[in-house]
């Protein structure tokens, strides 16, 4: 109890003496150097055991936390924090026509969409596991064609869609598992024939979506046009993002309702479409590439996409 008493009387007189101390360093010291100043003669002399410590971050006079770890630990709380970047899986493998576009597509992708997205390209249909898919928010089916996935990678594709992932199909995924009614819902309508690839005109059916942000009204393009087996407007819960004006080219086919882009929800997942991105000059193109940006943002619910369920089918525009 005396040698207590004796530590308590030393502390108090090494505390009035390091008054004067902290008092002279704070006029010739930076206040940075000088609250080290403070930390480091705590840390050499120590406190004894019910004392407050001067916390040279409160005003002279306060007396800061006892526990220096807690004090540690509160400004730690301050270090600001980086969120995780998303999975995008770009999956771009063909079991019917190979695009000469794939290789561009997936370059020109991967560029764009690394700022926000940590991305994957891949061929390999063993990538569709339960467990891998779950470090994706996105899956991408990059110009895919034919029966690319076996049976137990259907169903894992389909637990993560239903889960809340993500889907983004381009140009020929359309052409794609024809025998797989679930993918065919979920990329909204097959592909069934096209003409020869040139310059239509795009109708901007939704200005607000993230995919449509910065295109006109109307826009002229060069791509291969898809003519489709059913139109997607006519299915319920889809949103049309763009259409295409048949008399602006030749061989429309669909008998002047033309839908080209268009999304929708399916479980708790999402699911975004385009008809462009047949020629390597498409992912050159600035509109075309937020175009995909915009999709990507808007299957991921992120990046500024709105998270408002798309509205029930609309009727075909006036023409």
């Amino acid at each position: 109890m005396a040698v207590a008493f004796t530590t308590r009387i030393a502390w108090g007189a090494a505390q009035r003496v390091w008054g004067t101390v902290r008092e002279a360093l704070a006029v010739v010291l930076p206040p940075s150097l000088a609250i080290g100043a403070v930390g480091l003669v705590v840390a050499v002399v120590g406190a004894p055991s019910g004392a407050a410590v001067l916390d040279a971050s409160h005003p002279a006079g306060i007396a800061g936390p006892a526990d220096p770890a807690t004090h540690g630990a509160r400004m730690d709380l301050q270090v600001p924090t980086v969120p995780a970047k998303a999975g995008v899986l770009i999956f771009s493998k063909t079991a019917g026509f190979r695009h000469a576009s794939i290789e561009t597509g997936v370059a020109a992708m991967k560029q764009f969409l690394a700022p926000t997205y940590l991305v994957e390209a891949t061929e390999d249909a063993a990538a569709f596991t339960p467990a891998n898919l779950e470090r994706f928010r996105v899956v991408v089916f990059l110009n895919t064609t034919g029966d690319v996935l076996d049976d137990a990678q259907q169903t894992a594709f389909e637990r993560f869609i239903e889960d809340g992932g993500g889907y983004v199909g381009v140009h020929s995924a359309s052409d794609t598992e024809y025998d797989w009614p679930w993918y065919g819902r979920l990329v909204g309508a097959y592909f069934k024939t096209h003409p020869a690839i040139q310059e239509a005109v795009i109708r901007n059916e939704s200005k607000d979506h993230p995919s449509m942000v910065g295109w006109p009204a109307e826009l002229k393009r060069t791509d291969e046009w898809y003519v489709y087996r059913t139109n997607p407007r006519s299915v319920k819960g889809m949103m049309i993002l763009a259409s295409l004006d048949e008399s602006s080219y030749a061989g429309g086919g669909m008998d002047g309702d033309h839908p080209t882009t268009w999304c929708h929800e399916v479980g708790k997942g999402r699911a975004w479409y385009t008809g462009g991105g047949h020629t390597k000059e498409s992912f050159a193109e600035p509109l075309f590439r937020s175009h995909l940006k915009g999709g990507v943002d808007w299957a991921c619910r992120g990046a500024g996409a709105s998270d408002a369920a798309p509205p029930t089918a609309q009727p075909a525009p006036a023409r």
